[in-house]
């Protein structure tokens, strides 16, 4: 059998596997602004220190069309790679789809994102991953990436630890769709890249 050479029904049964049950149903708390944060209880002067600690002494300004929350990067972290497996997320990024990262079968790594949020605290940021072998889809995964208040610097977010699947049948072309959200469902960036499963990093 050739690699990649794998039937539909396998993947069905790979899909069947890969299920997870739905998320409990997620209310997010009332929004407020970091202005209005750091105004409420200024006399309390413990409780102005600890806003101070957790929002940063102020927020400079920015230009209003820089998005509040900015992707910047996506790594693959995995110990055995020769090479860094990085994609830069701004600018275009049609050419991703061209592009594929070569993984060696079994060999486990995480997938970290990298984001700066620049004017408001963002709640319940979510990283969702669909994975495709010929078409269908086999997986899906959700990550809770969680609440952050802006601040100069990135944020990083890393994944748990996964698998690359192994054996024959695992080995080939899994087209991914990613997309990071709020809690509103807001869409802050999707983007499509591609992994090879293959028997070595050189194959």
């Amino acid at each position: 059998m050739a690699e990649d050479d794998v039937t539909q029904e396998q993947l069905a049964a790979i899909a069947a596997e890969n299920e997870e049950p739905e998320p409990v149903n997620y209310k997010p708390p009332a929004q407020k602004s970091v202005k209005e944060i750091q105004d409420m209880d200024k006399d309390d002067e413990s409780l102005r220190k600890y806003k101070e600690a957790l929002l940063g002494p102020g927020i400079s300004e920015l230009d209003p069309s820089v998005p509040n929350v900015q992707v910047t990067r996506m790594s693959l972290v995995c110990e055995g790679s020769p090479t860094p497996l990085i994609l830069d997320l701004q600018g275009d990024l049609e050419p991703l789809k061209m592009q594929a990262f070569v993984l060696k079968e079994g060999v486990e790594y995480k997938i970290k994102i990298s984001f700066k949020v620049n004017r408001e605290i963002v709640s319940g940021l979510k990283y969702v991953q669909q994975t495709y072998r010929k078409g269908m889809r086999i997986d899906k995964s959700d990550y809770m990436v969680g609440s952050y208040g802006p601040r100069s610097t990135e944020y990083d977010f890393l994944t748990t630890l996964e698998e690359a699947p192994k054996g024959l049948l695992a080995r080939g072309k899994y087209c991914i769709n990613s997309r990071f959200t709020d809690d509103d469902k807001q869409d802050l960036l999707s983007w499509q890249w591609n992994l090879n499963i293959k028997k070595d990093w050189t194959d």
